[in-house]
Formats: C-alpha cells, sequence, structure tokens
C-alpha cells in the first residue's frame, strides 16, 4: 500500500470519529461501511453480525459495543427518509475489520489502524491504574507519617507506631502483618504497604485518618487507646470491604510499587524525547 494511500485512509478514519457527550469515540456503521470499501450495506451488515458473535464470544457486552440508531438522510426529491445505522466503539470498528475480506486494501489497513488505537487505549489505561496506585502509596505514607507525629505528641514516644499499625493490620486483613508478606512475597525489610493493591491501600489510608481525627478529638495519651481505636477503625473498613465483596486476605498482590514509580519515571522521560511514541514497557 503506497505511503499517500495510508495517509489518505487515516485522515478518513480519523475524520469520520464523532464523540458521545460522556466523551467515547465512536464511528457510524454506514461510515464504516464507505470506507471499508462496501458497497452494499446489506453485504456489510453480514460482516457487522460476524463481528458481534466475535465480541460474545470474548466476553463483553455486544449492545456496550455496537449500538442500533436511527438518521435520516435527504433524498434526491429534497424529501427525507429514515434508516437504520450503528454506533461503533474502536474496538467493534477493530471486531468488524477481523471479519473483513482481507483481500481489501481498506480492510487490511484498518485491521491495523483499529488494532493500534485499541492497543494505544489500553496501555494508557494501565498507565493510569499504575499512577493511581503510585499516588495512592504516597498519600498513604503521608498518613501514617502523621499519624506517627500525633503518637509522639500525645504518648512522648514513637515505639508505639509500629505495633499500633502492626495491629490494624491484623484488624483489616484478619491475619498478622507477618503472615501477609509471607502470602504476598514481600521481602523482610520492605513494607507491606509496597506490595499491597490500590483500593488496599485506599482502605488503609481511610482508616488511619479516623484514627489521626479520633486520636486529636478526644486527646488519646496512652497506646492501648489509640491502638484500640485504630483496630476499629481497621475492622470497620474490613467490614465494608466484606459487605462489597472484597475479602483484603485473599486479593494478589500488586507489583512492587518502586519499581512501577521508577517505570513510569523512566516512560515519562523517553516521552519528552519523543513525543509520538508510546511504549507498552514491554522491554523491562
Amino acid at each position: 500500500m503506497k505511503k499517500e494511500q495510508i495517509h489518505s485512509l487515516t485522515s478518513s478514519f480519523e475524520a469520520n470519529a464523532q464523540q458521545t457527550d460522556g466523551g467515547i469515540e465512536f464511528w457510524l456503521a454506514r461510515d464504516i461501511q464507505q470506507l471499508l470499501g462496501y458497497g452494499e450495506w446489506r453485504n456489510f451488515c453480514t460482516v457487522v453480525s460476524k463481528a458481534k458473535i466475535a465480541c460474545e464470544v470474548s466476553g463483553y457486552a455486544v449492545n456496550d459495543h455496537f449500538v442500533d440508531v436511527n438518521k435520516m438522510v435527504n433524498l434526491g426529491s429534497g424529501g427525507q427518509r429514515e434508516i437504520d445505522d450503528i454506533m461503533l466503539t474502536r474496538y467493534a470498528c477493530y471486531l468488524i475489520a477481523q471479519n473483513g475480506d482481507p483481500r481489501k486494501q481498506e480492510i487490511a489497513f484498518a485491521q491495523t489502524y483499529f488494532a493500534i488505537q485499541t492497543r494505544k487505549a489500553e496501555v494508557i489505561e494501565q498507565r493510569l491504574l499504575e499512577a493511581e496506585r503510585v499516588s495512592a502509596r504516597k498519600k498513604l505514607s503521608a498518613t501514617e507519617k502523621e499519624l506517627s507525629g500525633v503518637i509522639f505528641e500525645q504518648i512522648g514516644n514513637l515505639d508505639s507506631f509500629a505495633l499500633i499499625r502492626s495491629k490494624g493490620d491484623n484488624a483489616l486483613f484478619g491475619k498478622s502483618t507477618q503472615a501477609m508478606k509471607a502470602q504476598w512475597n514481600v521481602p523482610d525489610k520492605r513494607p507491606l504497604a509496597d506490595f499491597a493493591p490500590t483500593i488496599i491501600l485506599k482502605a488503609k489510608d481511610f482508616a488511619t485518618e479516623i484514627t489521626i481525627f479520633n486520636a486529636r478529638e478526644h486527646g488519646m495519651s496512652t497506646e492501648s487507646d489509640i491502638s484500640r481505636e485504630h483496630v476499629t477503625n481497621n475492622t470497620a473498613v474490613r467490614n465494608t470491604l466484606l459487605e462489597r465483596g472484597i475479602r483484603p486476605e485473599t486479593l494478589p498482590p500488586g507489583e512492587d510499587v518502586k519499581k512501577v514509580e521508577r517505570r513510569l519515571a523512566s516512560e515519562e522521560k523517553r516521552s519528552l524525547k519523543n513525543p509520538d511514541g508510546l511504549n507498552d514497557g514491554s522491554e523491562e
């Protein structure tokens, strides 16, 4: 396929992309029909039907990616007529291309175009999730530092901090910090939180914030008082998670957050040097 044709098709596909009010990108099937070189709507509908089956087999809800709509078209006589159309997500377009006539150059282009666009979206989503986890870990570190300050202010030493935190872990997980470290294969000298998934980081942070508030509000001045408060708060958070079907001790560990943070920083540096590139970090 010539470079000029590739540029032309790229421009055409991008020009026909639309967005819902919620910012979701979509294409209309009748536009895609023309872009893929199908002259007859009924022939194109056969390809769409195959794509819907592929979507369902892949475990996705067909109605989330193929949405039937109606639109008005102008007639040569000056009147209008309502016709059927379908709103297609990027993934739906990819499946249509995969089930199209491979002899068509437009199909070959669309297969690559939508595969790349879908992969970019997946990479972006993954990076955002990783950044959220790094942010949650930093927030928990800051909150625990504040708790240690409260303990020092109201008890007079920092020796109780580790004990209070471990009691909180036991209440949240239903097992000790050491047991969870063994389960998640956390190195002895590393904090359990460095390997906790995002939801656990946020759960621990919330419980700790409540402990800080109540310890100050009620002037708690002994280790036993603050420990009791911290256990109560972690137990309450655990019960909330259990009610929503989330059992903290059965969740898989996250990747070492320090490694994730280094990877994100490295990718940011590379993107600044090559702003058009989008690396998925698979070489690491």
